[in-house]
Formats: structure tokens, sequence, C-alpha cells
């Protein structure tokens, strides 16, 4: 089940899916919050999804009387509101997962947002690729396959490698919107930025499982990288991986030491 607004990054997530050869269902919400652009991404959406041959749920929402009911601000509203009927359609059509369209510059979103709210360690893990519905955490799985790449490349492969188009949603550029702010700060900062801190979530929730005593691959590599600390290998996931696949002979360097996959395990030897 593929959450679509008609926004770049949801039109991007539904055209690599069905171009993965996944089988997928559409759903869009309607939270009635922006009188006639609402309804017209409501329309855009179907307008795509029949031209894709896609299967299309669409709901409506009263959103404004659902924050007012459960004393929620209207973003908040609008979270709970989806998720709960994201499970619901995902159910329907025995989806394996519900896949949203987050991308690295919200994981900076996110991390900047709970650094700012104090946070701390699982916190400012951000956003994982496959988590539970936050609404129904013994249902459907979310995932988000997008989160290894920027809004930039996504809006280059969208106009340029695939002449796509897609809507935008005016609100974006209301600053008064704590997210929205941040959203606007971060375009100060490069794409190289952008993805360090993506990548720096993504070591936090290594560290994180590490505590938990989960048997997670980011639990693997954050220990890997405290055992390797001071031989200043760059790149620790892809020693990770490589003992894991058992890649025996393979051999990493470092400026001051070489690392040698033998029988399953690493060898580190000094090139000083």
């Amino acid at each position: 089940m593929v959450a679509i607004s008609g926004g770049a990054d949801s039109v991007a997530l539904l055209d690599v899916l069905l171009r993965a050869g996944f089988s997928c269902v559409a759903a869009h919400c309607n939270f009635h919050l922006r009188g006639a652009e609402s309804d017209r991404d409501a329309a855009f959406v179907q307008d795509l999804c029949a031209q894709w041959k896609v299967p299309l749920e669409v709901k409506d929402f009263d959103t404004l009387s659902y924050a007012r009911a459960h004393n929620a601000s209207v973003e908040m509203a609008a979270r709970e509101l989806r998720y709960a009927w994201f499970e619901q359609v995902a159910e329907k059509h025995q989806c394996q997962a519900v896949a949203v369209a987050h991308h690295q510059n919200d994981q900076a979103e996110t991390l900047l947002l709970n650094l700012k709210r104090g946070a701390g360690l699982r916190g400012l893990a951000g956003m994982r690729p496959k988590s539970a519905n936050p609404m129904a955490p013994e249902g459907v799985p979310v995932v988000r396959p997008l989160l290894c790449t920027t809004r930039d490349y996504i809006e280059h492969y969208l106009r340029d490698k695939r002449g796509l188009s897609w809507v935008n949603d005016s609100t974006n550029s209301d600053t008064s919107i704590t997210r929205n702010a941040i959203r606007e700060q971060l375009k100060g900062y490069s794409k190289t930025e952008i993805e360090h801190m993506a990548q720096t979530a993504e070591h936090m929730q290594g560290y994180a499982d590490m505590l938990d005593g989960k048997n997670t691959r980011e639990a693997g590599v954050a220990k890997l990288y405290e055992e390797l600390r001071g031989y200043d290998f760059a790149e620790i996931d892809k020693i990770y991986d490589a003992l894991q696949k058992g890649e025996g002979g393979k051999v990493f360097t470092s400026k001051t030491h070489q690392a040698t996959i033998k029988k399953g395990k690493l060898c580190v030897t000094s090139v000083l």
C-alpha cells in the first residue's frame, strides 16, 4: 500500500515501486485543510492512478473536528487519522507493508526537531526504514524506501529521468509551523550535509539497538565501530556486510591499518 499525496516524494515512490515490479494499491487522504487545493490534489492523484492502472482508495477526513475532539494539533490529528486508515486499507487489500515517502531531508528535519526538543539517543535515531504503524503497532509494518535519497534527487529523478509532474502543498511555506521552519533552514545545507545528518540518525539507531540488546544490522555496525575505534577505517558498514557474507580474503585499508577477513574473522594489522 503506497501513501500518495500527489507531491513529488509520493509520486516518485509509487513510480519506483511499480518499476521494481511490486503490486501496489494507492491510498490518498483528503484532510480538507486547504480548500480547493486539497480537492486539486485528490483529482491529480485520481488521474495519475487511472493512467497507471493502480487501484486507489481515497478518504475524506474532518481533520479540524477530530483535532478539537482529541485536543490535538492539526498536524498530530492528520497523522493519527492517516495512519489508522492506512492500516485499514492495508488489511483490506492484504498488503505486506505500508510504504510512505519519507526521504533524507525528512530525516534531517526529524533529527533537528528532536534535537530542539531535547531528545535523547532514541529521539536522535529519527525514522527507521521499517517500523511499526504508530496507530496499529501489531498491524502491517510501515516502510520508507526513499530514506536513502534526498529531495533534490527525487525532483531530478521525476523531472529529468522520468518526465513526471507533481503538485505542491502551499502550506509548506508557512514557517509558523515548526517543521516547515526547519525545512526552510535546511535549504541552506548542501546535499552532502543532509546525507551526513541522515547518516547520524542511522548511527544512533545502531547504538539504540545495541543498548536494547537487539540483533539488528544497525546494532552490529555500531558494535564493530566500537571494536575498531582508533584504527581509522572509513566504511565500517561495508566491513560489517563483508563479514556477514563471509567474503574471505577481502581487504580494507586505512591510513594506519589493514583489515583482512580470514576464516570469518577480521584480522587487523599495522601498515606503518
